[in-house]
């Protein structure tokens, strides 16, 4: 059996290890996807995210560790989809990197494949969603018939996919529980959420960082669709936070024959996490009250973890390499990084 998913799938040898033991032995993959509590050298706080478990050490410096949990509609959901946290953190890794002369960002080390080292920030309570074509969320807000989302008016004649004139940014309020809201410029501003010379600059930033995000998804056959960035300051300096260009905070179409599928009115081939939200909302799930999560089969899961390492792939342009490390291991990695950061 081994062998013929090796020769009929074409896989790697470790990632077929992988998902051999994901589908013959779920209680052992159970171990491996499970995330351990750690407590470091000078920890002084720890926040369990919908996808991060977040350590600060200090008043400096934070760990975050990329689980393998997925949410939707801000809810997360039961299952834990192999690989995910490995993938989120090396794109979002790998991306931080390749940004980094339009604005500094958090980032220090990357000691372990779903841990991240970073700058603590005093966090802006908005994400900046910025969207250079009419889908998802928008496109439902459009479809109801409204024509402004979060203060912008979005033209007349358009259809599902098409390019906006120029991108528009539409915030969100960031939640520490339950559901972002989208919320205006205007509205950030009068609130006090964020002062109107802070809201310019990260507004400046969002604008070119999309901006670049989409010359380097070009270069790889994709289109940025839209995505979200997140904001913070340590004392004057702004600087950028968090996963930036991930199938969890972006969607890609692929660009090859994207405007033939326009003109017949077919959907977009695309590379996110959105087509986990249309499964559930077909299946009569958008994370509202008395709503239950459906249920998700293996298949299901492995079709959703083959998604994000396709990603990785086309994204990146290397092939994805699955690792485990034990918790020890990982232990390990993060306080030498830590020490080092600190020497």
């Amino acid at each position: 059996m081994y062998l013929l998913i090796r020769e009929v799938l074409c896989l790697k040898t470790e990632f077929c290890d992988l998902l051999f033991n994901f589908y013959f032995f779920p209680n052992l993959c159970k171990q491996i996807n499970s995330m351990t509590a750690y407590h470091f050298p000078n920890q002084t706080g720890f926040y369990k995210g919908k996808v991060r478990d977040v350590y600060s050490v200090g008043n400096e410096l934070l760990i975050m560790i990329a689980s393998d949990r997925i949410s939707a509609f801000d809810v997360i959901l039961p299952r834990l989809i192999p690989f995910k946290g490995q993938v989120l953190n090396q794109i979002a890794a790998y991306m931080l990197k390749a940004t980094h002369d339009i604005c500094p960002n958090w980032l220090l080390s990357v000691p372990a494949p779903q841990v991240s080292i970073g700058k603590r920030c005093d966090p802006f309570r908005v994400e900046m969603v910025i969207r250079g074509n009419l889908t998802g969320h928008a496109w439902r807000t459009y479809a109801s018939g409204q024509r402004v989302l979060c203060g912008v008016t979005m033209p007349e004649g358009l259809k599902e996919n098409d390019y906006f004139p120029s991108p528009i940014i539409t915030p969100s309020t960031k939640a520490e529980e339950g559901h972002d809201e989208d919320i205006s410029k205007e509205e950030i501003i009068a609130k006090g959420i964020v002062r109107e010379k802070d809201y310019e600059q990260i507004e400046h930033y969002t604008y070119r960082l999309f901006e670049r995000g989409r010359e380097l998804a070009k270069k790889r056959g994709l289109i940025l669709v839209d995505t979200k960035y997140e904001f913070g300051k340590i004392g004057d300096n702004i600087y950028l936070m968090d996963e930036i260009h991930t199938p969890d905070s972006s969607r890609y179409f692929y660009a090859a024959g994207f405007d033939e599928r326009q003109q017949k009115g077919e959907k977009q081939k695309q590379l996110s996490k959105e087509f986990v939200r249309e499964w559930l909302i077909a299946n009569g799930f958008m994370g509202k009250a008395g709503q239950s999560v459906p249920v998700m089969s293996d298949e299901w899961i492995q079709t959703i973890s083959s998604r994000y390492i396709e990603l990785y792939e086309k994204v990146i342009g290397e092939e994805f390499a699955p690792l485990y490390l034990s918790t020890d291991e990982t232990f390990f990695m993060i306080t030498e990084s830590l020490s080092k950061l600190k020497a």
